[in-house]
Formats: structure tokens, C-alpha cells, sequence
């Protein structure tokens, strides 16, 4: 080792040496777990599916569920993951009875009840839609830290801008990971299978 790297040596064991005890003192103390827990996603909320019943995050307990935000007017990323997450539910076959599958409008003011019943039934029938009032969305949009927008169009009309995962949420209604379509129904399928 010649004399230029030795104090670099130095240094960097020096570092890493305070690296750890930091650490340490950290997880000794609590502090880490609270910097590392992940941000709370979902909460208490209150919508109407689009046969006019009322859901709660009551209804997630229980079964896995899949929820994805989008609007009805949406012109491609909408009906292209609700037919893929369709796909995913076949492939599950009986199997589907036992999740939730939940498409919730963040444009509540063309979305009614009506309108969503008209717009899934080109969708697997295990699909339900939620909507509400602006308020209700509005507050179900937060707690599960989606964006979503109004992008006014040129006609007049508008558009929505918003967040195109899908949630994946555990037995209990916790959430547990963005769930990937980006493989065969079969896969997805699977996949699904082991949070039933």
C-alpha cells in the first residue's frame, strides 16, 4: 500500500465505523424503524358500487384485493389494465370468488353509478366499480396517495391525469405492493393465489 491510499484507507474505515454505530444507535432507540416504515397507504373511507351498494375498507377484509383508479372517458390506460386485470381473474378460475377487484373513479362528476355499470360490463363480472361524492373520492384518492388531475381539453371537455398502479392490499386491507401485469394472466394469477 503505497502513501497516498493509506489515509484513504484511513478514512473510509473511519466512515463505515460510524456508519454502523449510527445504525445501531438508530434501531437501539426506535428511530429507524419510523425512517424506514413505509408510508401508510389506504384508510377508512366510504364509496357506492355501481349496483348502489355501499363499501367501505370494511369490504377489503377478509380477501386480497386489486384496486385501480381511473376514470370511464379514459382512452387507453384504463380499459387496457382493467381488461388485463380481467384476464388475471379468468385465469384464476373459481379462485376469483375469493378477491376483490375494485376499479375506483377519480372523476366522480361523470361517474356515476350508472355509468359505471354501463362501462364494466365489457369487463370479468368479479370488477366493481366505486365512485362517490367529490369529497368521499377525494379523500380515498388521498389516503392512498394517488394523483389525480383535471386537464382541461380544447373542446371544452377535460381529462384526468392520474396514477396508473395497481394496488395490491393483503387479507386485512394492508397494502402490500404495486401489482405487476406485466407478465402472463397465468403468472399474475399465481401470484395472486398466495395472498388468498
Amino acid at each position: 500500500m503505497d502513501r497516498t491510499t493509506r489515509p484513504l484507507v484511513v478514512i473510509a474505515a473511519f466512515a463505515s465505523s460510524l456508519l454502523v454505530v449510527l445504525i445501531v444507535l438508530l434501531w437501539m432507540f426506535g428511530g429507524l424503524r419510523s425512517v424506514t416504515a413505509p408510508a401508510a397507504i389506504g384508510g377508512p373511507f366510504q364509496l357506492t358500487d355501481q349496483t348502489g351498494q355501499t363499501v367501505t375498507e370494511k369490504n377489503l377484509q377478509g380477501k386480497p384485493t386489486l384496486i385501480f383508479f381511473g376514470f370511464t372517458h379514459c382512452p387507453d390506460v384504463c380499459p387496457t389494465s382493467l381488461f388485463e386485470i380481467s384476464e388475471v381473474l379468468r385465469a384464476m378460475g373459481k379462485d376469483a370468488d375469493r378477491v376483490n377487484a375494485w376499479f375506483v373513479s377519480v372523476d366522480p362528476e361523470r361517474d356515476t353509478t350508472a355509468a359505471m355499470k354501463d362501462y364494466l360490463s365489457s369487463f370479468d363480472p368479479h370488477l366493481k366499480g366505486l365512485t362517490g361524492s367529490p369529497e368521499a373520492v377525494a379523500r380515498v384518492i388521498s389516503s392512498y396517495r394517488v394523483y389525480a388531475k383535471k386537464v382541461p381539453l380544447k373542446d371544452g371537455d377535460y381529462t384526468m391525469d392520474h396514477t396508473a398502479l395497481i394496488y395490491l392490499m393483503d387479507r386485512d386491507g394492508k397494502f402490500v405492493a404495486p401489482f405487476n401485469l406485466k407478465r402472463t394472466p397465468e403468472q399474475a394469477a399465481q401470484d395472486l393465489k398466495r395472498y388468498l
